[in-house]
Parts: C-alpha cells; sequence; structure tokens
C-alpha cells in the first residue's frame, strides 16, 4: 500500500509541475490574441501563422492540461449523486469508473494516435495554408502525451480510490 501511495504521489507531483507551467500559456494566448485583434482590426492586416498560433497553444493548453484537471477533480461530470455518497461509494464510483471507463478509453486513444503522429512526423506535416505555421507535427505530437499523462493520473486516482476501499476495510463508511 505504500509503494501505491508513493507512486500516486510522484504521478500527482509530475501533474501537478506540467499543468503549472501550462497554465502559463494562458497569458502567451491572451497577448497573441490581443496582437491578432489590434492587427486584424486596426490596421487592416491579417496573418494565418498568428491564427494557426491562437488555435495551436490553445490545443496545447487543453491537452497538456487535462490532468491537471483531472488530479484537481475539475473535469465535467454529473455530481447529481456524487456529493451526496459516502467517501467510501465515492472511492467505488471513482475506481470503477476509471476502471471501466477512463482508463480504457485513454488507452485505446494512445494506441489510435502513435500511428496518426508517426505519419506526421514521417512527412514533416506543416499548415496546409499558405502562411501557415511549420512542424504540426509537434502538435500533433501532444496528443498521446497528452492521453499518457492522463493515463498515469487516471492510475493515480485508481490507486488512491483503492487505497480509501482498502484503509477502511468495508466495516464502516468514512
Amino acid at each position: 500500500m505504500r509503494f501505491l501511495k508513493k507512486l500516486s504521489t510522484k504521478i500527482d507531483w509530475l501533474n501537478e509541475k506540467i499543468g503549472s507551467g501550462i497554465s502559463w500559456l494562458n497569458l502567451l494566448l491572451i497577448a497573441v490574441v490581443c496582437y491578432d485583434v489590434f492587427t486584424r482590426y486596426f490596421l487592416k492586416k491579417s496573418s494565418i501563422a498568428v491564427q494557426e498560433m491562437e488555435w495551436h497553444i490553445f490545443a496545447v493548453i487543453f491537452l497538456l492540461g487535462a490532468a491537471y484537471t483531472l488530479k484537481h477533480d475539475r473535469h465535467v461530470r454529473v455530481d447529481a449523486l456524487y456529493n451526496s455518497f459516502s467517501l467510501r461509494t465515492q472511492a467505488w464510483v471513482d475506481f470503477l469508473g476509471s476502471l471501466l471507463f477512463l482508463l480504457p478509453f485513454v488507452v485505446l486513444v494512445i494506441w489510435a494516435s502513435t500511428t496518426f503522429v508517426a505519419n506526421s512526423f514521417s512527412i514533416g506535416e506543416t499548415s496546409p495554408d499558405p502562411g501557415g505555421l511549420p512542424a504540426r507535427y509537434l502538435l500533433k505530437a501532444c496528443i498521446p502525451l497528452a492521453f499518457v499523462l492522463l493515463l498515469l493520473q487516471g492510475l493515480s486516482m485508481n490507486f488512491r480510490a483503492a487505497l480509501i476501499l482498502w484503509e477502511n476495510g468495508g466495516e464502516h463508511d468514512a
């Protein structure tokens, strides 16, 4: 049990650091959007590269921030009943939900995206738009990376739920 707790703590630390670092990209995104708005509406000039940079930054924030969001329990779910459950019942919901839904889905996305990313790297994929950004394969590489982080965080969530279930020993609700 101590091993699971230690491993869960390390995974949480990793996703906390990555999530905190990625959160700073929001400031960069705001700056790029402000620059785009200024140049487009005041200078009557537009740049495909700047517009692509906006959605590239957003994609990185969304993808690499997903595990951080799961760690802090800020993901989308229906909490109509969950919040009224005991700690032990919540642990069962988290454990089974992660085991049956989250982890298989994450593994499927990792498996499916690796060929997609490998093909992008092999052709040196760039933007199809004239004036667009180069190295689109780097953005696509964030997909399996993000889902590996999500897999790790899902395992951490599963370990923590299992620890609650084992420590309570089924005798009472916490």
